[in-house]
């Protein structure tokens, strides 16, 4: 009997044994099922209820009036810059750059942008902070780079090269009728390329966003914690009108 015991013992061990080994499985089958989200799904009505005044708290915020354009604001209207273009360096130079003086006691020299992010007209008519949102989707900041004279005289050949009109403030860039360069003036002064300029710019372009390799050469970055869609917000909050013109920030003589 004690010799039948022992042997049921020696088994069930053996067996919990072997069904206590890790087991390797392996994949053989995916199955999916596309669903399309269209008319044919049907609203839950204690869903929209409940969402509901959450979603009128937003739109409220989103389309409560801050400034007004009395004409169209575009970034298709010119050759060198635009009325887009120009209004989006100067929010970017008005709003940073107290923040940056008062983080580090320096200035910024100029403001450049690129012309591909800016994804929106502004509509004659009250401007809003959806408006914001519509022009500048994107999760994008402020940054303000040092870049040496040499980086600097790249910016200038890249936007001369560019054909595009990327939006600027602070530079001036003029050109002959031959289109090469008469002059460069920064803060209304010559350009000086054995001296560091701070530029403002988002931290798209900052890692070579729209083959803006200069970027990439900086000397140092300050980061301003401020995102490039609220500097809008804050500034229509600030102004009446909002009507920015073309000008003779970058021009052909």
């Amino acid at each position: 009997m004690n010799f039948k015991i022992k042997h049921f013992v020696v088994f069930v061990t053996i067996i919990l044994f072997l069904s206590c080994q890790k087991k390797n499985y392996t994949l053989t089958k995916i199955d999916g099922t596309q669903i399309k989200l269209n008319d044919s799904i049907k609203n839950l009505t204690s869903i929209d209820s409940f969402i509901a005044p959450y979603q009128n708290r937003i739109n409220k915020i989103l389309d409560s009036s801050l400034a007004y354009a009395p004409k169209v604001i575009t970034k298709e209207e010119g050759q060198y810059n635009t009325t887009a273009g120009n209004l989006m360096a100067d929010i970017i130079y008005t709003q940073a750059s107290p923040i940056f003086n008062s983080r580090t006691g320096k200035e910024i020299d100029f403001v450049l942008l690129n012309h591909g992010g800016i994804r929106s007209i502004i509509s004659k008519g009250n401007v809003t902070a959806r408006t914001a949102y519509q022009v500048m989707p994107f999760e994008n900041a402020i940054v303000v780079v040092e870049l040496n004279g040499k980086s600097v005289r790249e910016l200038v050949s890249f936007l001369i090269l560019s054909g595009r009109p990327h939006p600027i403030s602070g530079l001036q860039v003029v050109l002959n009728s031959d289109d090469s360069l008469q002059s460069v003036n920064i803060n209304k002064k010559p350009f000086d390329e054995e001296r560091t300029y701070f530029v403002a710019t988002s931290s798209y372009l900052l890692n070579g966003g729209d083959q803006m390799n200069f970027f990439k050469d900086h000397l140092s970055v300050t980061e301003l914690d401020y995102m490039i869609r609220n500097a809008m917000i804050d500034y229509f909050k600030k102004v009446d009108t909002v009507a920015p013109v073309i000008d003779d920030r970058f021009m052909k003589q």
